[in-house]
């Protein structure tokens, strides 16, 4: 009994410290917000909110703030189109180079950031594309792809083939099966791996900065503007901004943990064949 509690203290010191270690410099961010000084300087004296609406009504943070959220729906659509169908075609056909397609998904993801964005820089360059909010997308949507398949793929490998098979032995042809059947199996797993690209497209820096050229996300404003003492309690509030809309998507791809049935589906892909 006293190695178990001493076991359950331990791990839970173990815990608190881990979580302060992440999350106390994102506390004092948010803390430097409210801070009425331009200066970061602690203990804080005074507390003030204005530079919340500083922050709104400026009008180079508004630009990269809807210039971020454009090129992450951006390259989350693209990922989801591009993501899917890799997924599928890696989970439900035999092909030959089918077992290396995952390794290649993945690379960009794990190559250094600062490579993959000189790689695409290059090749804009060499093909001529103007830089602008297409090339962050293309770039963004280079690693957003590996979160879509990835969570794509989990779940297929749960859902039985035979589900489908039954589809076509009812008559389904394979747009009513993936309507039926495959598509209300992956929903959710796609909503999440959607989010999660979101999330991961809205932060990105390393990748932005070689393919935006004149334009600024709001985490390139960011970085440019940290050499500007006087703007630093705005950053904080940005910054507080990002962590917000970081959180949402993330919090929401965790929750969707429900999973869907398939028998209505087969059910639902032979009502379709027989119409």
């Amino acid at each position: 009994m006293v190695e178990s509690r001493l076991t359950r203290t331990l791990l839970r010191l173990g815990s608190a410290v881990t979580l302060a270690f992440i999350y106390l410099p994102l506390i004092l961010i948010a803390v430097y917000a409210f801070n009425k000084s331009v200066t970061q300087s602690w203990p804080i004296h005074t507390f003030t909110t204005k530079w919340f609406s500083t922050a709104y009504h400026d009008p180079g943070v508004r630009q990269a703030l809807w210039l971020s959220v454009r090129a992450a729906l951006g390259a989350t659509a693209v990922a989801l189109v591009l993501g899917t169908l890799a997924s599928l075609a890696v989970s439900r056909f035999d092909f030959f180079g089918r077992q290396a397609i995952t390794l290649v998904l993945i690379l960009p993801l794990a190559l250094p950031g600062i490579i993959s964005g000189l790689a695409l820089r290059t090749s804009y360059e060499t093909f001529g594309v103007s830089f602008g909010l297409l090339t962050i997308i293309i770039g963004h949507a280079t690693f957003c792809i590996v979160v879509v398949y990835n969570n794509a793929q989990a779940r297929l490998r749960r859902v039985a083939g035979s589900l489908e098979q039954a589809s076509a032995d009812l008559g389904a042809d394979s747009w009513q099966t993936f309507r039926y059947v495959t598509f209300p199996q992956l929903r959710t797993a796609l909503l999440a791996g959607a989010l999660l690209a979101f999330a991961l497209s809205f932060d990105e820096v390393i990748v932005t900065t070689f393919t935006s050229g004149s334009e600024q996300t709001l985490p390139i404003w960011i970085f440019t503007n940290l050499a500007r003492p006087q703007q630093l309690p705005i950053i904080n509030v940005v910054a507080v901004a990002v962590i917000l809309l970081s959180v949402i998507p993330v919090w929401l791809a965790q929750r969707l943990t429900r999973e869907p049935t398939g028998v209505g589906g087969i059910a639902a892909a032979a009502a379709g064949a027989r119409q």
